[in-house]
C-alpha cells in the first residue's frame, strides 16, 4: 500500500510552507485566495485527506465509527443501523450514520467527511454505480473498513465483505411455491444488472430450471410504490401468474395492495413470498411469507468482527455469509 500523503508532501507540491498548509486546513482568512487554491489543488492531486479529529480521538479511549447506508428508508437497513449503533455504544464507541440514498456522489462526500472528522473505522452498505475513488480514499486513510450486505469493491483483502446467503433463500422460496402447486412463478423487483438483484434471483432461476419451468422476471425499484405498480404490469404481461417471489418485502407489500385492487386474492388465488422478513410481514393481512434474514444478529456479529479488528489487529475473513430461512405464512400457504 502506498504511504499516506502528509502535510509536508502537500507543502512541497504547492510550493509553500507547512504552516501555510495548516492555515488553509484551519480555514484561516490569513491565506491569500490564490495560495489557498494552490494548496487545495495539491491536496487533490496527492489524495491528501485532513483528519480533523485525529488528535482528539488518539487521546480518547472511545473511538468514532462511521456507518454509511445505501437506503435508510428501508426498514431492513434501518434495523441494521440501529442494532449496530446500540452494539457499538455498549462497547463505548460512538457512531456517526450517513444515508447515501443510492447516490454515488453523496456516498463519496459522506466517506470524505467521515475520514476528515476522524472515524477510527467504517462500515458501509454501498450504493451501486460509484467509481472506485471513494474506496481508494479509504485505502489511503488505512482505516478498517467492512463492506456489508452489498459488495461493490472487489478488494476484499482490504475491505472484507459479509452478507447473507441470498441465493439459497430464493431457491427455498421457489421450492416452497412449487410444492404449493404454483407453476407460473415470477420474480418481481430489483434493479436489472445490480449484483444484489442477481444474487437474490439466482436461486429462483436455478430451481425453475430444475423443475422445467419458464422464469418470469419483472425488474424495478425495491420499493412499495413499485410493487403496487408492478401488480398491474405483471398481470397484463403474464395474466396466468400463480406465484410470485419479490426482491424484498417492500415490493411484496406493495404488490399485495396492487393485487387487491385488481381483485386477485393473495393466498388462495396467487401465492406470494417476500424477502427480508421485516416486522410488517406479520402485521399484514394475509400475513406475508418471507425469506428471513436475521438482520439483528448480523448487526451484532458485524460489531464483534469490527471490534476484534480494532482491538487485536486481526482482519476478518475476506467474505462471510450468514444463513437464511423461509418463514411460510398465509400469503403463500393459502
Amino acid at each position: 500500500m502506498k504511504r499516506r500523503p502528509t502535510i509536508m508532501d502537500v507543502a512541497a507540491r504547492a510550493g509553500v510552507s507547512k504552516s501555510t498548509v495548516s492555515l488553509v486546513l484551519q480555514r484561516s482568512d490569513q491565506v491569500k485566495p490564490a495560495t489557498r487554491d494552490a494548496v487545495k489543488e495539491a491536496m487533490a492531486e496527492l489524495g491528501y485527506v485532513y483528519n480533523r479529529a485525529a488528535a482528539q480521538l488518539r487521546s480518547s479511549s472511545a473511538g468514532l465509527i462511521g456507518l454509511v447506508i445505501n437506503d435508510l428508508r428501508n426498514p431492513f437497513f434501518t434495523e441494521f443501523a440501529t442494532v449496530l449503533q446500540m452494539s457499538l455504544a455498549d462497547r463505548g464507541y460512538s457512531c456517526v450514520i450517513g444515508n447515501s440514498d443510492e447516490t454515488p456522489a453523496l456516498q463519496a462526500r459522506l466517506i470524505a467527511s467521515m475520514i476528515e472528522h476522524g472515524v477510527t473505522a467504517l462500515v458501509i452498505s454501498p450504493t451501486y454505480g460509484a467509481p472506485d475513488d471513494a474506496f481508494d480514499a479509504l485505502a489511503r486513510a488505512e482505516l478498517p473498513v467492512l463492506q456489508v450486505l452489498r459488495q461493490t469493491d472487489a478488494r476484499t483483502n482490504l475491505f472484507p465483505f459479509s452478507s447473507f446467503d441470498y441465493a439459497s433463500g430464493s431457491a427455498e422460496a421457489a421450492r416452497h411455491l412449487i410444492g404449493q402447486g404454483a407453476r407460473r412463478i415470477a420474480f418481481v423487483g430489483g434493479q436489472a444488472g445490480w449484483a444484489i438483484t442477481e444474487e437474490r434471483m439466482s436461486g429462483y432461476l436455478s430451481e425453475m430450471a430444475a423443475a422445467g419451468l419458464e422464469p418470469r422476471v419483472f425488474h424495478g425499484p425495491s420499493s412499495r410504490a413499485f410493487g403496487v405498480e408492478a401488480a398491474g404490469g405483471l398481470l397484463t404481461q403474464y395474466p396466468d401468474t400463480d406465484g410470485i417471489i419479490c426482491f424484498n418485502d417492500l415490493v411484496a407489500l406493495g404488490m399485495m395492495s396492487g393485487l387487491a385492487r385488481l381483485g386477485r386474492t393473495v393466498g388462495p388465488d396467487l401465492r406470494l413470498v417476500g424477502f427480508d422478513d421485516i416486522e410488517e410481514c406479520e402485521q399484514a393481512w394475509p400475513q406475508l411469507s418471507s425469506v428471513s434474514c436475521d438482520i439483528s444478529g448480523f448487526a451484532t456479529e458485524t460489531t464483534a468482527r469490527l471490534l476484534r479488528w480494532l482491538d487485536t489487529g486481526t482482519r476478518p475473513e475476506a467474505e462471510t455469509r450468514m444463513p437464511v430461512n423461509l418463514i411460510a405464512r398465509g400469503s403463500s400457504l393459502g
